[in-house]
């Protein structure tokens, strides 16, 4: 290390100059773990934007997805009507709206204008009164759904499950992934940090005893090591945290444009870049400074 005088070898900024100029020691190594930081970072950002836009979808099904709950055929329109108190009896039921015959017919003749010639000699009477059913949660939409059939007088219930049993499936393993791969690539990161140091504090092994024999306290060996992992972590996470921008905002622009995902809810990345950058800069923080404590430990045994 540098020779420095007492006063300045305990500035922070001789640290620090000692932490990025370490950096530099072995490039290769260095390069190697920035960039499998940037990966872990990219791949835990991915899949929790996966799951925050899983759970955004599920949140705007909730809203706007209602169930269909068609009255017996023969009840009149206040026999049908005097069925809500049942409906919002029910728990997870968060509100409901009647829909009478004539208005369930002039709705299909809405979505079918050009037949609408059809639908003038039709009778309102060939269609059943129905309720449209607003859930609570959606994960809950069998249970509720089988609770509407149970009411008497209830003769259908159409409750389209297998669209919020995939968003809630898409989530749960975006979240178990997403757990599974950042532990992964944490340790490794970790490993990769370390090892980078451990380069580092082996070619200056001897001037490390040194130091220790006269008198050099672990910690002012220790720091500039610590910094060296320090400005790694933070520099990977700054990096990662501008390409994780690009990625999402592409895939949102793709999401955008396809009339396939149009179910899908995308969170603008100005509501969370904030949240984003704060964990991209924890976990670079994390993920560096933990491979050097780790690293330098052995050679402080003197």
């Amino acid at each position: 290390m540098s020779r420095r005088t007492p006063k300045q070898s305990h500035d922070i900024t001789y640290f620090v100059a000692e932490g990025f100029s370490n950096m530099f020691t072995h490039g290769f190594m260095s390069f190697a773990a920035i960039g499998i930081t940037i990966a872990c970072l990219l791949i835990m950002g991915t899949f929790s934007l996966v799951a925050v836009t899983a759970n955004a979808t599920l949140a705007k099904l909730e809203q706007d997805n209602e169930v269909l709950a068609f009255v017996e055929d023969g009840l009149t329109e206040a026999q049908a009507r005097a069925l809500g108190h049942k409906i919002l009896a029910i728990d997870n039921v968060a509100e409901i709206r009647f829909i009478t015959q004539e208005t369930a017919l002039e709705n299909y003749a809405d979505q079918f204008p050009e037949d609408q010639d059809l639908f003038d000699t039709l009778e309102p009477s060939i269609l059943r009164h129905r309720f449209a059913v607003s859930f609570k949660d959606i994960s809950l939409t069998r249970e509720t759904a089988e609770a509407i059939r149970n009411i008497e007088g209830i003769g259908r219930v159409n409750a389209y499950e297998e669209i919020s049993s995939g968003f809630i499936t898409i989530r749960n393993i975006a979240a178990i992934v997403s757990i599974a791969l950042v532990s992964v690539l944490f340790l490794v990161s970790v490993f990769i940090i370390a090892n980078t140091i451990k380069l580092t504090a082996f070619d200056r092994r001897e001037e490390i005893a040194i130091m220790k024999m006269v008198g050099a306290t672990d910690g002012f060996v220790r720091w500039p090591f610590v910094y060296e992992g320090l400005l790694t972590g933070l520099l990977s996470s700054v990096i990662a945290f501008f390409m994780q921008w690009g990625l999402y905002a592409g895939i949102t622009r793709g999401v955008a444009g396809s009339d396939m995902f149009s179910l899908i809810t995308i969170v603008p990345f100005m509501d969370i870049w904030h949240i984003v950058a704060l964990v991209f800069l924890a976990a670079g923080m994390l993920i560096g400074v933990g491979g050097s404590l780790s690293a330098i430990r052995q050679f402080l045994k003197v």
